[in-house]
């Protein structure tokens, strides 16, 4: 019995030196909010549809091609000769691959472009959000919870930061 009761003895002691009451404080962000509400986001949003504007300009121009040739093709194909029907449907093959391909590339070249730019504005979150943790003295602050109180929300803070340029 000695030999349980000891060891159990020690253990309630070592948690009795420890300060029952130690406060800690803690915080939560809704990352996703501050990324929708952040000038920053706004910001960078702009600046990508301003740099892709003219390629998204010329798939519509070409999505057009594509889609008056279709047209043309179906309404004349009966009355067309043999040669000239299958030079068409040639071109519109290879309208139609040069429409996906460039396509393809824009959404390879926006989706870069847009992770590029979400980089730099969770840089900055992250800085913003180590400063308003170590001025307000937070032991820490989550970015993911199934929920959080808004007594404990700090989502606001970020927000202003970001807008004041801190």
């Amino acid at each position: 019995m000695n030999k349980i009761f000891i060891p159990l003895l020690a253990a309630g002691c070592m948690l009795t030196a420890f300060p029952v009451n130690a406060e800690v404080k803690i915080g939560f962000v809704n990352t996703q909010r501050v990324l929708n509400d952040a000038p920053q986001a706004a910001k960078a949003k702009k600046k990508i549809e301003k740099e892709f504007e003219k390629r998204d300009l010329d798939l519509q121009k070409l999505a057009k091609q594509l889609q008056t040739l279709q047209e043309a093709l179906e309404k004349n194909s009966v009355t067309m000769p043999e040669s000239e029907r299958r030079g068409k449907e040639r071109e519109f093959s290879d309208l139609n691959r040069d429409f996906q391909r460039k396509q393809r590339e824009f959404k390879e070249d926006l989706n870069l472009r847009q992770n590029e730019e979400m980089a730099a504005i969770y840089e900055r979150v992250n800085k913003v959000m180590k400063a308003i943790a170590e001025a307000e003295k937070y032991d820490i602050i989550l970015q993911e919870a199934a929920w959080a109180s808004p007594r404990i929300d700090v989502t606001d803070k970020i927000i202003k930061a970001l807008g004041d340029g801190k």
